[in-house]
């Protein structure tokens, strides 16, 4: 038997135990549990105590052997025989398929939902800081930056009409309130009382606009027709009334020179937002 196959020998406690009760003063024991520097110490101990008394070594070796007949096996395998013992917490199998638990669903590396993907989307909220701020012109360009990264974002568009009827840009905005209610926007009467959108509610086009479902084209069999309208269409068309007439109000103010341009932006923005 080699000698790599001896080093693999399981050790017994009690073998150890009577090592050290008949031969502990030579530290016998400590041979056999592979602790040569433990039994060289043992008989040092043995030659210098034999000189005077009775010798110490063989009293340690006692101890051992009360201390190994005490010991339990788990305990003494953990120290003595760990060579053949294998911790299961760092064992790892090679190429071995990893197993689910029965009643969980492994998680699978998805892409991102839409909800994440707004959330991740920071020009979306500089841009309402921008709008709520009244900066239009920042707010655009945020909002369009903010389609680059997800063009099917519903906020985006309905915010880019509103920001583009403020800056009385109505192609535009009929172009991105169009394309909300393509993706899903369904608020009709927000549509139709929206401060922001006054302006794109007074254009002689938003009339058949607003027929096609909201839509640049096509119609929408959900909308209900012009002649089903509830009782508060007439009185908002009668507020969009209202708003042209102070707007050309004003046009002929500044045309007369009673309004300075600054005057006239301040004021035309203060009643587009009412």
């Amino acid at each position: 038997m080699s000698r790599r196959r001896r080093n693999q020998t399981e050790r017994s406690r009690i073998f150890a135990a009577l090592l050290a009760i008949f031969f502990g003063g030579f530290g016998a024991h400590k041979f056999y549990l592979r602790d040569p520097g433990a039994g060289i110490l043992y008989i040092f101990i043995f030659f210098i105590a034999s000189r005077i008394a009775f010798p110490i070594s063989f009293i340690l070796g006692w101890i051992d052997a009360f201390r190994l007949l005490t010991m339990g096996d788990e305990a003494f395998d953990r120290k003595y025989n760990k060579h053949l013992s294998r911790d299961p917490r760092s064992y790892v199998e090679p190429n071995r398929p990893r197993r689910s638990r029965p009643g969980v669903k492994e998680r699978r590396r998805s892409r991102p939902s839409p909800r994440a993907i707004q959330k991740a989307n920071p020009f979306k909220k500089s841009g309402l800081r921008k709008y709520k701020e009244f900066d239009l012109e920042g707010a655009i360009e945020d909002f369009e930056q903010g389609l680059e990264i997800n063009p099917s974002d519903i906020a985006l568009h309905f915010n880019l009409a509103c920001a583009y009827s403020l800056t009385e840009q109505k192609d535009k905005s009929f172009k991105h309130l169009s394309q909300a209610v393509e993706l899903g926007y369904n608020d009709f009467k927000k549509i139709q009382e929206h401060d922001d959108l006054a302006f794109l509610r007074i254009q002689p086009e938003f009339d058949d606009f607003k027929d096609k479902g909201y839509r640049l084209g096509g119609s929408n069999p959900s909308t209900p027709a012009r002649g089903e309208e509830s009782e508060e269409a007439p009185q908002q068309e009668v507020k969009d009334d209202v708003l042209l007439s102070q707007l050309n109000k004003l046009a002929e103010l500044r045309k007369k020179g009673l309004l300075t341009e600054e005057e006239f932006n301040m004021e035309r923005k203060k009643l587009l937002r009412r």
